[in-house]
């Protein structure tokens, strides 16, 4: 008998029960595999060892150094003279070169001289009439006081030839001080250097008429050049600081010559000097005194008018924390180093800073001696990274950074 093409429940039942079993089959082979997946995957990732980040550190030593301040100032001459003439007349001749270096004393314009040489022999023979007359009038006076008393000559005839005496005497010192006179003008036709210098340019030239005094034309410059001054505006903490630090026991203050001070001018010229003045009062707005240095310049290469970076050092030494420039970050308005812990990582560290000292930059709070910084490599390393460490003086280069500069070289040729 054939089989029916009805579906007993039975049978139902057991087709069911077959495709559960199945499928649970299947689910628990796929949780196994993702086990075992997930398991291989977290051991994986737990046992790959951290990178450590190479950087070059340094160690902070304090060191004893003098503090230096950098400010910006001019050149000016020692002296500087706006050559007039002193008589009137014609310029007979310019006795220089524009520019040159003249001494003291030396003829720079000749005005004519001969209206002056006149006066001269007018003054000495009226000089030479008034001692006539006062050798006159003194013989008189004598004559008159051995007749006086034989009663020959009256007592006022006396007194006459006394009081005339007395006159020619007055009129020979006038004559001398005419004389004297007449001989200066002479003289001031020779228009003199009065100090070493250089002159400028010939402002009158020859033949030309010059009056005297104040209203008279400048013929020409002259600026003194050895020494020469460096002027400048400091501020007022640095400089009571400095004064202080000559200062002797009773507070009086010491020679400003102890004050250290060095220049560089735009044109690479350096020369060393000291402090020659510091003002008598701070400017209110700026807070600033002004300071003069003094220079040596012996080759006249330093030039009155000039800017110059002129640098002014504390006359005691101090002990300062000094770090190089690359271990400085920035952190929006702050400033920062990295420090190396005991275990190598990296630690952020905030940090105050001052001035600058042998291409160093002061710290003036955050730092002690001792502590390890990262001195170049900052730029790789977050807080916390671990650190492979190497090791260099402060201020020298490490090797990655010359590794750096060596490749912008190349590049750039």
């Amino acid at each position: 008998m054939p089989p029916s093409d009805k579906t007993t429940p039975f049978s139902r039942f057991r087709r069911i029960v077959g495709g559960v079993a199945v499928i649970g089959a299947l689910v628990a082979a796929g949780s196994i595999a993702s086990g075992r997946y997930f398991h291989a995957a977290q051991a994986t990732t737990g046992t790959a060892p951290e990178q450590a980040v190479s950087v070059t550190i340094s160690v902070i030593e304090p060191r004893r150094t003098a503090l230096w301040d950098d400010f910006s100032g001019r050149l000016e001459a020692v002296n500087r003279v706006e050559l007039r003439p002193r008589v009137a007349g014609a310029i007979l001749s310019a006795n220089f070169a524009e520019g040159a270096l003249v001494k003291a004393g030396d003829v720079l314009f000749k005005i004519d001289p001969a209206p002056y040489a006149a006066e001269v022999d007018k003054a000495s023979a009226q000089l030479e009439a008034a001692k006539a007359r006062a050798i006159f009038t003194a013989s008189e006076v004598e004559r008159g006081a051995q007749l006086v008393g034989n009663a020959v000559v009256t007592r006022r005839d006396f007194d006459q030839r006394d009081n005339a005496n007395r006159e020619a005497i007055a009129n020979v010192k006038a004559a001398e001080a005419t004389l004297q006179t007449a001989k200066l003008n002479l003289n001031y036709t020779e228009v003199r250097a009065p100090v070493d210098g250089r002159v400028g340019k010939i402002e009158v030239t020859v033949g030309n008429l010059v009056a005297a005094g104040t209203a008279s034309p400048v013929l020409t410059s002259l600026v003194s050049v050895n020494p020469i001054y460096a002027s400048f505006d400091a501020d007022e903490e640095i400089v009571l600081r400095a004064l202080n630090s000559i200062a002797d026991s009773s507070g009086k203050r010491g020679n400003l010559d102890q004050i250290p001070v060095e220049m560089t001018t735009s044109g690479g010229t350096s020369a060393k000097g000291h402090i020659q003045l510091i003002d008598n009062q701070v400017n209110g707005q700026s807070g600033t005194i002004r300071v003069r240095a003094v220079f040596p310049n012996d080759d006249g290469r330093l030039i009155p008018g000039q800017f110059a970076r002129v640098r002014m050092g504390q006359p005691q030494q101090q002990t300062l924390v000094m770090i190089d420039e690359r271990a400085i970050g920035t952190d929006q308005d702050k400033k920062f180093v990295m420090v190396v812990s005991d275990d190598n990582r990296a630690i952020y560290r905030g940090i105050t800073l001052g001035g600058s000292v042998d291409g160093l930059r002061i710290v003036t709070g955050g730092l002690k001696s001792g502590d390890r910084i990262v001195v170049n490599g900052l730029q790789r390393v977050r807080p916390g990274a671990l650190l492979k460490t190497e090791i260099a003086a402060m201020g020298s280069r490490g090797p990655q950074q010359a590794s750096n500069d060596s490749s912008q070289q190349i590049a750039q040729r």
